[in-house]
């Protein structure tokens, strides 16, 4: 692994995150069975072995090759089977085939990322100062510590799913951190006069292309809720037959929830007229206090027309999260705290707006204007995705806290639900 300087430098900032954020990846995978590093149980879901190496295919990949003279590549046949969806890196492995493919092995995988971590060693450690380091190796540098991150993201959802959809239903942790609540606070507005507001990334820091570039936009009045839909809600929609009633749904949604094996969020069961839901500690009863996950779009829009509002914009989401906080709150249910679940609203003050769950919102995934396409391979990474998905908002429990931002823009299909996805209210 990279060692860590003892000044305060750029090369140690980036020496030290390098480090925590490559070990984190691998302690997400500590508590899995070799078994569990290889299945693919759905499309959406890649196997935990293909998320570790195809961030070290990343390294290796648009970093060494092309910055460490001399740099022998671990196994260039594994390029086929790390590449994602990059176009301009060659032919790969269709996205549903990789839990098809028992080899490399589990071991050969973590021998990569040693591999590429030493070599990440070499190619840092012939720089003798700050200055020496080229800005665009800093910025590649950065972007591959972000992109192992939204992967760290991916590594939690998918070892759910993974999980989650055994009959067995195994449990991947034992302790339990999240706070419990047995009382649901009552569902507030945060008023927000109309006017023209500016959206996008301000700071100086790192941001995606997709936040870029900043720009105003023009709000009505709106009001907005101060905490997120919880399970009780959720149920009460259920048990009012709301996915049995077409007017509330989108056509297209509709047919899908027609096509639903179970009537209920994802990791919902029903057992001796009682819900339970799947969670990384095993089955449990569902806390009606805590905020529903794991809903698609169309669910979370019909539950909104059911309720007779709606889901806010994304400019609307955004506005709101500045004018209630000005940083990431340091205590917000984020990766970090090990809950990996959804937690209720502890103090009339937690509105949830970072942590916990992605946000729906009403809006269509399309670039800001003037979007700064990133340049290179690298400009595949956002821009040929802004058709036929809808902006999430706001991080989950499986989001590192050093990953999120209140400009920060996820996006996903309309039908998708294996992310910590969840509903808030506007109108």
């Amino acid at each position: 692994m990279l060692a860590v300087a003892e000044k305060n430098s750029i090369k140690v900032v980036l020496t030290k995150r390098y480090n925590t954020i490559r070990q984190q990846s691998i302690a997400i995978c500590q508590p899995l069975h070799t078994e569990d590093y290889v299945v693919q149980p759905t499309g959406d879901v890649s196997p935990p072995k293909w998320h570790l190496g195809h961030t070290t295919w990343f390294f290796e990949n648009f970093i060494l090759i092309e910055q460490l003279a001399d740099y022998q590549p671990f196994n260039l046949k594994l390029n086929y089977f790390f590449n994602s969806y990059y176009e301009s890196q060659g032919p790969r492995i269709l996205r549903t085939n990789r839990g098809n493919m028992t080899r490399p092995s589990v071991q050969d995988v973590l021998d990569y990322r040693t591999y590429v971590d030493q070599a990440m060693d070499q190619l840092l450690a012939q720089f003798a100062n700050d200055s020496e380091i080229p800005e665009a190796l800093s910025h590649l540098l950065e972007v591959g510590l972000q992109h192992e991150q939204q992967h760290q993201e991916l590594l939690v959802t998918d070892i759910k799913y993974i999980l989650g959809t055994n009959p067995l239903f195994p449990s991947y942790q034992t302790k339990n951190n999240t706070a419990i609540s047995t009382i649901t606070r009552p569902l507030n507005w945060i008023p927000i006069q109309e006017g023209v507001y500016e959206i996008g990334y301000t700071g100086k820091d790192f941001c995606w292309d997709n936040e870029h570039s900043v720009h105003k936009v023009y709000l009505h009045d709106f009001e907005i809720a101060d905490r997120l839909v919880t399970n009780g809600e959720y149920l009460q929609f259920m048990q009012a037959n709301g996915y049995g009633q077409h007017e509330h749904w989108l056509s297209e949604g509709w047919e899908w929830a027609k096509q639903l094996p179970v009537k209920a969020p994802l990791y919902w069961y029903e057992k001796d007229g009682e819900w339970y839901q799947y969670t990384l500690r095993g089955l449990e009863k569902i806390n009606l206090n805590e905020p529903v996950a794991h809903i698609s779009y169309f669910e979370a829009d019909a539950y909104a027309q059911w309720k007779g509002w709606r889901l806010p914009t994304e400019f609307e989401w955004e506005v709101a999260c500045k004018r209630l906080h000005s940083t990431i709150p340091e205590n917000g249910n984020f990766l970090e705290t090990q809950n990996f679940h959804p937690i209720a609203t502890q103090t009339e003050a937690d509105t949830q707006f970072l942590g916990s769950v992605w946000e729906w919102t009403g809006s269509a995934y399309l670039p800001y204007p003037n979007y700064p396409r990133f340049k290179g391979a690298l400009g595949e990474y956002n821009g040929k995705f802004m058709v036929n998905q809808m902006v999430l908002r706001g991080g989950s429990c499986a989001t590192p806290i050093s990953h999120a931002r209140m400009t920060y823009r996820n996006f996903f299909q309309t039908d998708k639900r294996w992310q910590f996805t969840g509903i808030r209210l506007a109108k």
